[in-house]
This record gives structure tokens, C-alpha cells and sequence, in this order.
């Protein structure tokens, strides 16, 4: 069974950095910032699109990103104690499916994977992950490629795969790649949202989401054996 995570509103709580350097940038060029529900509800796109949604597809997008990317890290980098947490539980469930006989773990994410080396320098998850697709090397999310490369990378078909996610962007593209979505309701998208995008089942508490992938685990286990 191949388990699929996004990262950002699902695993990590980012929103308070992600906020704080979208408002900086804004700043630096000159222009109001855009609410906080704004930028939330963007999480999942890939920075391009992103400021494209923002600030319009005349806008300063390209310099704009630049100027993100370097504002964050400097957050990152510069101020010590600094770290995007983790949300409850999620640490402990990763390690669970670390060493679960018959999961394989993968990530699929609109970060960079700059950000991601420094999410796993963070919490020790380097060589967890199976496959790591990143907004480096793949369409934007709802773009079904993240996940096509994830099956492509480790021999999975959709049928015998999840996704795990908190945003529209997520569901939709679950659907698109053929890969069973489920949304985590404590992300940055509303439960409601989650479900008009199509997600199959929505999660209250990681505690929720580790008992529905035992069952997975065990459902898949029993199929292979039959």
C-alpha cells in the first residue's frame, strides 16, 4: 500500500510563517498584503500561480516569488528556534507507518525541496519517504503529475495507493491521478470544500486517520494473501 501525504496544512503547520513572509513580500513591493483567509485558501499551489492569483498574471509574479523564497528562508535561517511544527500526532504516525510491513511512504507537495530538506533535517525523515515530489519538478497542484510520479517511482498502482491532504487542490488532484483522496479537516481548507472536490473521507484528528490506515493496511494484507 502506498500512502501519499501533502505536507503543508496536512503534516506541518506552516501557516503562521507562510503568512508572515507572503506580508513581507507584499511590502517589499510596494503593495497591501492580502488577507490572512486569502493566502490560506492558495496553500497547496506552487508559488507561481499563487502570486499569479494574488497580484494578476501581469503582475510582478516572477519577482514577487524570488522575493518570497528569500524572505522565508531568511525566517528559517536567521531567527533561531524558528521551525514549521508539526500538527499533533503527526510525527507519531509517520514513524508508525515507517515501519509498517506492507506501506511505502511518499510525499507529494508545492513546496520546494529546499523546504523539504529543511522539514526533514528538522524532524530526522530523511530516507522515510519512498518519493518526494516537489513544485520543482512537477506541475502544480491540481495537476495529477505529483502523484503520477509517485506511482511511477515506486511501482504502485493508483488503485493500491491514498492520498492524504487538506485543500481542494489535493482532492482534485487525487481524482484527476485516479488515487483515493482523503482530507484532514484540521488543515486550511474547509471540511466542505474538501468534499465538493471530491475526497472520499475526511479525517477530525491524526488518531482517526491512523486507525482508517491500519485498516487499509489490513484490508490490502488479506487481499495480497487471498
Amino acid at each position: 500500500m502506498l500512502v501519499i501525504f501533502d505536507v503543508d496544512g496536512t503534516l506541518v503547520d506552516s501557516q503562521n510563517l507562510i503568512v508572515e513572509a507572503q506580508v513581507e513580500t507584499f511590502r517589499r513591493h510596494g503593495l497591501p498584503p492580502p488577507t490572512r483567509e486569502q493566502t490560506l485558501s492558495l496553500v497547496g499551489l506552487s508559488l507561481v500561480p499563487t502570486f499569479a492569483a494574488l497580484v494578476g498574471e501581469d503582475g510582478p509574479v516572477d519577482a514577487m516569488v524570488a522575493t518570497y523564497r528569500e524572505v522565508f528562508s531568511s525566517i528559517i535561517f536567521n531567527e533561531p528556534g524558528r521551525k514549521e511544527p508539526l500538527f499533533p500526532g503527526a510525527a507519531e504516525l509517520i514513524e508508525e507507518l515507517r515501519h509498517a510491513d506492507g506501506v511505502t511512504l511518499a510525499l507529494a507537495t508545492g513546496k520546494s525541496r529546499r523546504g523539504m530538506a529543511r522539514v526533514f533535517d528538522h524532524y530526522g525523515w530523511h530516507g522515510v519517504f519512498a518519493s518526494v515530489q516537489t513544485a520543482d519538478t512537477n506541475a502544480s497542484k491540481p495537476d495529477p503529475e505529483m502523484l503520477t510520479s509517485a506511482l511511477s517511482d515506486t511501482g504502485f498502482e493508483a488503485s493500491d495507493a491514498v492520498f492524504i491532504g487538506d485543500t481542494s487542490f489535493d482532492m482534485q488532484m487525487g481524482c484527476a491521478a485516479g488515487i483515493e483522496p482523503w482530507g484532514v479537516c484540521w488543515g486550511y481548507h474547509k471540511p466542505a470544500a474538501l468534499t465538493d472536490a471530491g475526497a472520499a473521507r475526511l479525517f477530525q484528528s491524526t488518531d482517526e486517520l491512523r486507525l482508517a490506515l491500519r485498516e487499509r493496511r489490513a484490508a490490502t494484507l488479506s487481499n495480497a494473501m487471498a
